[in-house]
């Protein structure tokens, strides 16, 4: 498998992780990049951009993107976050304060910093939306503002895979007009130069055309702390919390339908090179290429400081959460104590570690049944901390 792209000295092992990774844990199609000090030190790519590898796909370019499932949401979560930053959320006020309507069926003391954790008590739909639904954001938002919690508001956490698109999607629209995709791309991706995108309308041919095919949705497993009960048990029992979180849209959507990929769902469909998202990870740190940076280092802190730890009541395995990022943890290993990002469920990963000023992202078109800790992400995570030892 020929790779392409630059590796900065010193950086080596990330090289032939990428390349193993071909070879020995059946990647098709990939991307790695990573900054340091706020300059690219790798960017690499290979394969294929469709993921059934026939003679007639597309190779992997430099800007193919790619849909990174939960990756999205430390994207979201920083839009929360950098909105608390500019002095308009307050993140100890009621999520009620700005949505009315979420103070329904117990929720009214949810407060935001809630809602960013984990710990709402909403991550399940008593009535599943369909992928059109899904793509509603006025229905989306309904259905989860009348949802009764499932544990107290703040007590607890346990993963919202799905109902995250529309906690912070329909948080973001009330608090600035727009919502949470144009926002996005307005105040996060523009500014600072990131390939990233929540939201590809279908007549962006620019965009579109070289966005790869993923292939379907497999069932959950691969969380690397196994306790009593795995991720894959609890995902087979229909009547699980893990489950019905990752059923709130049912049936699972063609990832490859422009229509969802055109929708606005910030829990799981941004589209994104290796390069956008490192970059956008970059510049919540430092400043990038000489640029601005975007979160304060007050933000920063936030943002990798412990919300929420212990059991996950959807993953079943011990989980830690900032203000929305996933946190170092046996369950979702990143480069250090001091990291934040998230993985995406199937294979993507993206975080920033400050202490080391290290941007990572990984995309790819294979996704392997992996929700967290996926082989090779953390291949390319082990060169990694071999290259800055």
């Amino acid at each position: 498998m020929d790779v392409h792209g630059t590796v900065a000295e010193g950086f080596e092992p990330v090289g032939e992780a990428f390349a193993a990774n071909f070879a020995l844990r059946g990647e098709r199609g990939a991307a790695v990049a990573v900054y340091r000090d706020g300059h690219r030190v790798v960017d690499l790519w290979a394969g294929t951009r469709d993921v059934d590898g026939t003679a007639d796909s597309a190779p992997w370019e430099r800007g193919t993107a790619q849909i990174v499932r939960s990756a999205t949401k430390g994207v979201a979560a920083a839009v929360l976050l950098l909105l608390h930053q500019r002095g308009e959320l307050d993140l100890d006020a009621p999520v009620g304060t700005y949505w009315p309507e979420f103070k329904a069926a117990g929720k009214e003391r949810t407060r935001v910093r809630d809602l960013l954790a984990h710990r709402a008590g909403v991550p399940v739909l008593d009535r599943p939306l369909t992928p059109e639904q899904a793509a509603d954001p006025v229905l989306g938002a309904e259905a989860v503002a009348a949802q009764a919690p499932v544990w107290e508001p703040g007590t607890d956490h346990g993963y919202h895979a799905q109902t995250y698109s529309w906690l912070t999607g329909e948080l973001v629209r009330r608090v600035t007009g727009r919502t949470i995709g144009e926002w996005i791309a307005r105040e996060v991706a523009g500014p600072v130069g990131a390939d990233l995108r929540v939201g590809l309308p279908a007549g962006e041919a620019g965009h579109v055309g070289r966005v790869g095919q993923v292939e379907p949705p497999r069932s959950a497993s691969g969380l690397r702390t196994r306790p009593k009960r795995s991720v894959a048990e609890a995902y087979a029992d229909p009547e699980s919390l893990t489950r019905r979180a990752f059923a709130a849209i049912t049936p699972l959507p063609d990832e490859n339908d422009p229509a969802y990929r055109a929708a606005v769902l910030p829990a799981s469909n941004g589209i994104a090179t290796a390069d956008g998202l490192a970059r956008f990870y970059a510049a919540l740190v430092g400043e990038v290429d000489g640029g601005s940076r975007l979160f304060t280092p007050q933000t920063m802190e936030l943002a990798r400081t412990e919300h929420s730890a212990g059991p996950d009541r959807v993953l079943v395995a011990p989980t830690r959460f900032g203000l929305g990022h996933m946190l170092h943890s046996p369950a979702s290993p990143l480069l250090g104590p001091g990291s934040f990002g998230h993985p995406g469920r199937g294979g993507a990963l993206a975080f920033a570690d400050p202490d080391s000023a290290i941007a990572f992202a990984y995309v790819t078109n294979g996704f392997h049944p992996n929700v967290t800790a996926d082989p090779r992400a953390q291949a390319l995570v082990h060169a990694l901390r071999t290259s800055l030892a």
